[in-house]
């Protein structure tokens, strides 16, 4: 039976492992900081195989030197994705002519060991300064559509995110608002009865997680899925697939049946970025593709979700159908984006 403390997000967060020493070899945190929060903690089993721990807990693999050269195909590691070259103004990215995200934090309440920005977790700022980010918005009346990411908007209190929301309310052409969170399924105790009254205030609020795993959907997990869900905030999820952790038909299609079955729709897919200390997360290809193919087999179609990729050098995220595949060979696939640009993705 767990103390009414254990309920509390804040001392959840108060609480989370942050020194590798607690666990094993310290050496990763050097470069790459972590952080576990104590409920996310007691998924782990003691075993080297636990998806929850091969997400969670620092690997010697993370400072392992690349197998393949990136330079040859112009991709720099440390921003894969071109978020520097996307961002007009400090912490927002415009790469979609109608949408941009904004970079409300770089705290998040768990440091995924597969993350794109690992770049940032060693930057300690609880609320980044938003007055450009506000500005450039105005002035930009073709943007409609707004993504709160970080980091987890949803580690700030619900004063600054409803400041956050409620400006970005304010300004006329802005018709709906994102959140980006991994809250329910690595603190499902943030998700108050306070924070939901706060957001339904603001509809439409939309909110993407990111569950990875079955044993990811917990009662708690579900419970905070629910408010959200109740609350008037349709849900969806965005998956990594990650080597020997979902790239298994079986494994995905009980994730994909247990999100529906919580009223969360399976949205993505996404192909594991390319970055520094990623390369033993990422799989080939064909094993994504396989996996969407068997769904389609076995269940009913809004439980499948788009496999994507991320274009490396800022391409954006591509759906991996036959006519986006330019060329496929053993070492790269070249594909093409919506504006009909073609990007080269490096196999493993």
């Amino acid at each position: 039976m767990k103390n009414k403390l254990w309920y509390d997000w804040k001392w959840q967060v108060q609480n989370s492992v942050t020194d590798i020493k607690q666990i094993l070899n310290q050496k990763v945190t050097y470069n790459y900081n972590m952080r576990v929060t104590p409920y996310y903690m007691s998924l782990m089993k003691d075993d080297d195989n636990c998806p929850i721990r091969k997400q969670a807990i620092p690997s010697h693999k993370e400072l392992e030197k690349n197998s393949i050269n990136y330079e040859k195909y112009g991709i720099d590691i440390t921003d894969s994705l071109c978020e520097k070259k996307y961002s007009p103004v400090s912490h927002l990215v415009h790469r979609y002519p109608d949408r941009v995200m904004i970079e409300v934090t770089n705290n998040c309440f768990m440091y995924c060991r597969f993350c794109t920005r690992k770049r940032l977790t060693k930057i300690d700022r609880k609320q980044n300064d938003l007055k450009s980010a506000y500005k450039y918005i105005r002035e930009n009346e073709n943007i409609r559509d707004v993504l709160l990411s970080g980091g987890d908007p949803l580690t700030l209190e619900d004063s600054q995110l409803e400041e956050i929301i409620s400006t970005l309310k304010e300004i006329k052409h802005i018709e709906i608002i994102r959140i980006g969170t991994r809250a329910p399924v690595v603190m499902p105790m943030r998700i108050t009865d306070e924070l939901t009254d706060m957001l339904r205030k603001y509809h439409p609020i939309w909110i993407n997680t990111h569950f990875n795993h079955p044993v990811e959907v917990t009662e708690q997990s579900q419970n905070a899925c629910e408010k959200l869900i109740n609350a008037g905030i349709p849900m969806g999820n965005q998956s990594v697939l990650l080597k020997e952790i979902n790239d298994n038909v079986e494994v995905y299609k009980e994730l994909c049946l247990k999100l529906v079955k919580m009223r969360v729709r399976p949205y993505y897919l996404y192909q594991c970025d390319i970055g520094e200390g990623l390369e033993h997360f990422r799989t080939n290809i064909k094993v994504g593709v396989n996996i969407i193919k068997e769904l389609r087999q076995n269940i009913t179609g809004f439980a499948i979700p788009a496999y994507v990729i991320d274009a490396p050098n800022g391409g954006g995220k591509i759906t991996i159908n036959p006519e986006n595949i330019v060329e496929w060979t053993e070492d790269y696939v070249k594909l093409k984006n919506y504006l009909g640009d073609e990007y080269y993705y490096p196999e493993i």
